[in-house]
């Protein structure tokens, strides 16, 4: 993760529970980082409810309710901004990203998806 944090030039997509490790939280501290927050009903879409994800093996709607109140305070510590993904398409997403973030269109790569 430090090398990745300290090295990768372009934007680092870090697995849902890499913020329960306080050393990833201090490496993200003062980062430009954002919190995609996504709601329950677009996880479900997105990770599907057979998928072979081990902590949403049982119950996986309840589950990812429960793992979102652990992990939502520590989301919120670390971004700089929090950018809600319901009913928005990843353009969408990246644009109220930018903006979040203060930063220009015009600097980042065409998103077509």
């Amino acid at each position: 993760m430090r090398a990745a944090v300290a090295e990768h030039p372009g934007v680092l997509a870090l697995g849902g529970g890499a913020v329960m490790d306080p050393g990833t939280r201090a490496l993200l501290a003062g980062l430009p980082v954002v919190f995609l927050d996504v709601e329950l009903a677009d996880a479900v879409h997105r990770v599907g409810l057979d998928a072979p994800r081990p902590l949403l093996a049982v119950n996986p709607r309840k589950r990812w309710r429960e793992l979102m109140e652990q992990r939502r305070p520590l989301y919120t510590e670390v971004a700089r901004a929090v950018v809600a993904t319901g009913g928005r398409t990843p353009a969408q997403v990246a644009d109220a990203v930018l903006e979040a973030l203060e930063l220009p269109r015009d600097r980042t790569p065409d998103i077509t998806q």
